[in-house]
């Protein structure tokens, strides 16, 4: 609720009739001094996204702790007293995508390092210790027979720890280095030989490989470094998550239309639904996200494992979240919610890979 003072005249400035309380009986809007102080501004953007009354912080409470109550509450009409599923969603997407412009995006440091780092400026596979990864090399080794799988994680584990002497993740895998010569698309080290293939053996994914392999070429003629095309593609990746998460939007609420009686559930319905659990997914996110941050600041053992635990369990109950949103909101029997549950799961899973591949590809694309 607003906390402008009241106008002394009676009359609504926005229709013209009287006013005997705050709010104006005929269009709604409040009665106060249309002048006001320059924090005035700040204060009610504040209130106007939190509702300073309670309906934010009701919400949020609800949305956290019980999975789907909003929904139902929504969907039985009783909508007054929460925020609207759009302008949550809305509000929670600008807080995490903000927080994550204003912290680092990940840990890996691909600029130029230096040896002598600070402890705040060590990163996540500096702290693995050299002695804990021979641990496990040693008890792979204790197998009496060695698979070809194990003898890959032995040579990768190796790499790990030596890089972890020599410098880190940018030496062991040379991100420093520039894309070699012999380096091919398909087998072509130019752009003139896979054009001249491609011309001879079309394909209809051609409309995806050329525009891609011409990206590999130009920048392969540039010089760019491995660094520098890892550092953009996740930059171009994060600015495009919000496109992606807002487009992924209706179709999972399709795949939920699509298990759920027609006759009995709209898919204005199921939008709800999605709405609010997109809304907790984001939050769990940036809590995520924070407490990630936060272990790389913090270096006390027993207080980064507990924020490892904390982390594990905000993802746990993400995963959790769905099934008991799904059971609570659309009132299906344990077994049956379970098995319509998992399937949405895999489901949702494969189509939300193939979106972020689709978007690794346009950022690649975007790369300069």
């Amino acid at each position: 609720m607003s906390h402008g003072k009241i106008r002394e005249d009676k009359t609504c400035l926005n229709c013209g009739h009287q006013v005997e309380e705050r709010f104006c009986p005929n269009c709604g809007q409040e009665n106060i001094e249309s002048r006001h102080p320059f924090y005035f501004l700040f204060t009610h953007f504040i209130e106007d996204f939190t509702h300073y009354d309670g309906q934010f912080w009701g919400t949020l409470k609800n949305l956290l702790i019980k999975p789907g109550a909003l929904t139902c509450i929504y969907l039985e009409g009783k909508r007054q007293k929460y925020v609207p599923p759009v302008k949550l969603y809305i509000f929670v997407s600008f807080i995490t995508f903000f927080s994550f412009a204003l912290f680092p995006m990940a840990n890996v440091n691909l600029d130029d390092e230096k040896d002598d780092k600070s402890p705040s400026e060590t990163h996540f596979f500096d702290k693995m210790k050299s002695s804990e990864v021979k641990k496990i090399i040693d008890s792979i080794k204790t197998k009496p027979i060695l698979t070809r799988e194990d003898s890959v994680s032995i040579n990768a584990l190796s790499a790990l720890s030596d890089s972890s002497k020599t410098g880190g993740l940018k030496k062991a895998l040379k991100m420093d280095k520039k894309i070699d010569t012999d380096i091919t698309y398909n087998g072509y080290k130019t752009r003139k030989s896979y054009d001249s293939a491609v011309a001879k053996n079309p394909s209809f994914l051609d409309f995806i490989q050329i525009p891609v392999a011409h990206k590999f070429y130009e920048l392969k003629e540039s010089g760019v470094t491995k660094a520098e095309i890892l550092k953009n593609l996740l930059e171009k990746s994060f600015h495009n998550l919000p496109k992606a998460l807002f487009i992924y939007l209706p179709l999972f609420a399709f795949f939920l239309w699509i298990f759920h009686n027609k006759k009995k559930w709209w898919y204005f319905d199921h939008g709800i639904f999605t709405l609010h659990y997109f809304s907790f997914l984001l939050l769990n996110i940036l809590f995520v996200f924070l407490l990630v941050n936060l272990t790389n600041i913090v270096n006390v053992g027993a207080i980064n494992t507990l924020l490892y635990l904390i982390i594990t369990f905000l993802i746990l109950y993400s995963i959790a979240y769905f099934f008991i949103a799904h059971r609570r909101v659309y009132h299906a029997h344990g077994v049956v919610s379970f098995i319509i549950g998992v399937l949405l799961f895999t489901i949702n899973f494969f189509a939300f890979t193939f979106l972020i591949v689709g978007l690794a590809l346009v950022s690649f694309m975007m790369i300069h």
